[in-house]
């Protein structure tokens, strides 16, 4: 993604964040900004025009807010690159920190309305009906293998032909970037005044062989550009 457009969507997702406090808008245009996964998600075209998105540890929105500025963008004309964004999607999450779910929603459906619902959930207990994609960030390793293992199952039988599951994940076997992912990761959560629980984290490969186990097709991208991170964006369907 070029960067003036880049910069332009980063406005637009970001000012909802305004009407809540200012950590929140902060906190958006740092996560935004610097993330390579959000661009990443438009420069390899994921999503298809009406996807219906569950986010699963949704946080605040931002997948949401990101995606429905880059279409608003375009409607407005103001798309400048050879992938135009997805249209007419829609999004449900599910946070188990309801503060972050007032926030999004807050943000988020004065400018989209209906379009975006997150709810305060464990994401363990989620519906999962009525949904096209399903996107888990960086929040899967913070449940035992046993419960990931039931989780995927769940979104695996929910998903049709075709359905899409989307997960950035640590590679445990990737040395001292991950364990430097691991203690920037107990970093973030302190400094958002987190309890950092246990993580249960597997190698690249190990990731792969679960999921192909239930049917997904798997494409691993790298998803640390700029970063010191061991993070392995999943694109995942059902085949």
């Amino acid at each position: 993604m070029q960067n003036r457009l880049k910069r332009r969507l980063l406005n637009r997702a970001t000012k909802p964040y305004a009407r809540t406090l200012f950590t929140n808008y902060f906190w958006a245009r740092g996560k935004l900004g610097r993330d390579p996964v959000f661009a990443a998600l438009l420069d390899e075209a994921v999503f298809a025009d009406g996807t219906r998105v569950l986010d699963l540890g949704c946080g605040r929105g931002l997948l949401a807010a990101w995606l429905l500025a880059a279409e608003k963008m375009a409607h407005d004309g103001l798309w400048l690159a050879p992938r135009k964004p997805p249209q007419a999607m829609q999004f449900r999450g599910v946070e188990l920190i309801a503060r972050e779910v007032r926030c999004g929603n807050a943000a988020l459906q004065a400018v989209h309305g209906r379009r975006v619902s997150l709810q305060a959930g464990d994401m363990r207990e989620a519906e999962l009906a009525d949904v096209d994609a399903v996107t888990i960030l960086d929040v899967l390793h913070y449940i035992p293998h046993d419960e990931q293992d039931r989780l995927l199952d769940r979104i695996r039988a929910a998903l049709g032909t075709g359905g899409l599951l989307i997960t950035r994940v640590g590679d445990a076997a990737a040395g001292s970037r991950f364990r430097f992912s691991q203690m920037v990761d107990a970093c973030m959560a302190a400094l958002q005044g987190h309890r950092h629980p246990p993580t249960w984290c597997r190698p690249l490969a190990e990731w792969q062989r679960v999921l192909e186990a239930r049917g997904f097709s798997v494409q691993a991208l790298p998803m640390s550009q700029g970063t010191w991170f061991a993070n392995v964006l999943l694109i995942c369907r059902v085949v």
